[in-house]
């Protein structure tokens, strides 16, 4: 495993340690600030203080930064990563507001966005992830996290066992109506390129003949985490399963589209479905791990994407969250390898 990372800065600011991180139960680690003249220099200064944190915590919520307008706000999380990703492969669509920085996912405000690790179905995913709250809804909206490694030991041996010997599929289909489109998935909607990008990236694809594409992929559903060494519950078997939606939705979904149809599904590595019983236990035990802070205005949240799972609980009234993908980490444990990489797969690339 090689971990690398980009050149600091020409011209770093002074480094600065933190103090009066706040670690209380059923909350995040929790750092407040005084009133700060100028975040992006604050950010700089405590750049390794922060990123420190996070790997000794799992996440960190940073509350004070007065974060409330999208440049400022983008220049913040530049400080902060290693390197910023595009989001490619996305579920759901975002919007861009710079190179790196997104919205968050589009998904309707009643439904919650159940626990997840971003991009764990891709072979190149953002080992920290940024949330910055401009505006927090009049209600919920809450982005929790889940430390893994204790979802990990909470899960049924047996599941563990059959999910590390098998992996987990992915099955999505794209087409312009539900979903993300192939030009917000892939970035493009040229057949070539994205037939390039899918062969590049170990994804089945295949053309219907009414213009949709749909993919598979194979992947490790538990990874070791490269700082600790601690092996970590990695991937969206629950989130992406057709038992998580609505039943509302997942009923019209299969009517229209047939049960082959949805935008997305997930199955054992060996391709049998995935029960509800065994989806309600995975949520189950998130919900058990489960920590949540309600946003203010102004917070930053950080987060290890391989050591904590995040989730997004249902609002109401207006909330914008900026959100960064940062420090790419890359996956060895393909189709091809992911019955033979031993007990937790591996990976190469940078993590907080």
């Amino acid at each position: 495993m090689t971990l690398s990372s980009a050149p600091p800065p020409s011209t770093p600011a002074p480094r600065a340690a933190l103090h009066g991180i706040d670690v209380l139960p059923g909350r995040p680690p929790t750092l407040r600030t005084p009133p700060l003249a100028d975040p992006v220099e604050w950010a700089g200064a405590h750049r390794d203080a922060l990123r420190a944190a996070v790997a000794e915590h799992g996440s960190l919520l940073v509350r004070g930064l007065g974060l409330h307008e999208p440049a400022m706000t983008g220049a913040v999380l530049r400080r902060l990563a290693d390197g910023l990703m595009s989001d490619q492969e996305a579920f759901a669509p975002r919007r861009r507001y710079a190179d790196g920085v997104y919205s968050s996912s589009k998904w309707p405000p009643n439904q919650p966005m159940c626990m997840h690790h971003e991009l764990s179905y891709a072979l190149e995913f953002p080992g920290l992830l940024m949330f910055a709250c401009l505006e927090a809804p009049a209600e919920g909206g809450a982005t929790g996290v889940a430390d893994s490694a204790a979802v990990l030991d909470a899960l049924p041996t047996e599941l563990v066992q059959r999910f590390e010997n098998e992996g987990w599929l992915l099955t999505r289909t794209f087409n312009d109506e539900i979903g993300a489109t192939v030009a917000e998935a892939f970035g493009t909607s040229d057949r070539a390129s994205v037939e390039r990008y899918c062969l590049a990236h170990d994804i089945e694809f295949a053309w219907e003949p009414d213009g949709s594409l749909r993919t598979r992929q194979h992947r490790g559903a538990v990874l070791r985490h490269p700082v600790t060494g601690h092996r970590c519950w990695f991937n969206q078997i629950a989130f992406l399963n057709e038992w998580t939606m609505d039943p509302e939705v997942h009923e019209y979904l299969v009517d229209v589209y047939g049960a082959d149809g949805l935008p997305f599904n997930t199955r054992y590595g060996n391709g049998d479905p995935i029960g509800l019983d065994v989806v309600q236990t995975l949520n189950d035990v998130y919900a058990a791990h489960t920590v949540r802070e309600p946003w203010r205005g102004g917070d930053l949240l950080l987060v290890d994407n391989i050591r904590t799972a995040h989730s997004r609980e249902p609002f109401e009234g207006p909330r914008e969250v900026l959100a960064a993908l940062a420090d790419p980490v890359r996956r060895t444990d393909t189709a091809d390898s992911a019955d033979t990489t031993g007990p937790a797969g591996s990976f190469e690339g940078t993590a907080s």
